[in-house]
């Protein structure tokens, strides 16, 4: 099945000189929810911008929905919505009237019915005749969400969704955006919420400098790169790590109360029966031990850092 969002050695280099992308390679399939994670200045915006039109590639394809967004960019753009972190909008306009003209803006015929589900899935329908500057801005927010979906996109991009959104709201929106993935549309989620990223994504990828350096499914990236820490509370605290306990790679807490090991999660053979048996041949007793495994965002922050010169 071809892809809903094929990108193709996509490169951008501003006026000033900065590169911002460097050949980035990217297939995202039809009701996937992808997310794209990377810090400040990684190109993530730029990238966004492209795809949607709102800046010039410097070389480099795409390819949304069937249609070459430089070739064939109305029929493209019609396909995709776009959900800014700035909330750019009329304040002294009412929701209904901004929503329905978002709809017309594309060409659309008028569709009151499809407003008003939208604006009662989003939780905004009793704020219909409200003017905008009167919402909160966990409405507001929402309400850039009904603007984008307003001309019923294939591929929805959300730049940052929820900044600004309480908890409650988050999760509720998390909800709106799984409904819309099971229908069928495309997502690309980029986010500073790193918990964001691993409650709903189905793959990540990791961008930095411009280049787009992994790719992974969500579930195979948290086996392959992430790690788990065995803690065992000791008995009796210790001063320091007995010589014979030197084949593991343990690390004993400031106060010599908790030992720690560290293992892939992937690994099949951890270590952990040779090294339990080992303390117990050492006399050295604990009285609980339980594991941590390694989250979506210790992973990124350790991709980064091995991606900086000198791996620091």
């Amino acid at each position: 099945m071809p892809a809903t969002l094929a990108i193709n050695s996509l490169s951008k280099t501003y006026a000033s000189g900065l590169q911002a992308l460097k050949g980035v390679d990217l297939e995202i399939q039809q009701g996937e929810i992808f997310a794209l994670l990377g810090p400040n200045g990684a190109g993530k915006t730029t990238l966004i911008s492209i795809v949607c039109g709102l800046v010039t590639a410097s070389s480099g394809t795409v390819i949304a929905a069937g249609h070459d967004i430089v070739r064939d960019f109305r029929a493209a753009r019609t396909k995709i919505g776009l959900v800014p972190q700035e909330l750019t909008t009329d304040m002294f306009e009412t929701v209904w009237a901004t929503v329905s003209y978002s709809r017309e803006l594309f060409g659309c015929p008028r569709d009151r019915a499809l407003i008003e589900r939208l604006l009662r899935d989003l939780s905004l329908w009793d704020k219909r005749d409200a003017r905008i500057m009167t919402l909160s801005g966990g409405m507001k927010r929402r309400l850039m969400i009904a603007k984008a979906l307003a001309h019923e996109p294939r591929i929805l991009f959300l730049d940052e969704p929820s900044a600004g959104v309480d908890v409650e709201l988050r999760r509720a929106m998390w909800n709106q955006v799984r409904a819309l993935r099971d229908s069928g549309v495309t997502i690309i989620l980029t986010t500073h919420y790193i918990e964001e990223a691993e409650e709903m994504a189905d793959r990540i990828g990791v961008i930095s400098q411009g280049e787009l350096i992994l790719v992974e499914n969500k579930a195979s990236l948290m086996q392959q790169l992430g790690r788990r820490q065995l803690t065992l509370q000791l008995l009796e605290p210790m001063s320091a790590l007995p010589a014979a306990l030197a084949d593991w790679p343990l690390v004993l807490s400031a106060d010599g109360a908790e030992m720690h090991y560290n293992f892939e999660a992937g690994e099949e053979r951890t270590g952990i029966p040779g090294l339990l048996r080992r303390l117990s041949e050492l006399g050295i007793g604990f009285k609980d031990l339980h594991s941590h495994q390694s989250s979506l965002e210790d992973i990124f922050v350790r991709l980064l850092r091995e991606r900086r010169p000198g791996g620091r």
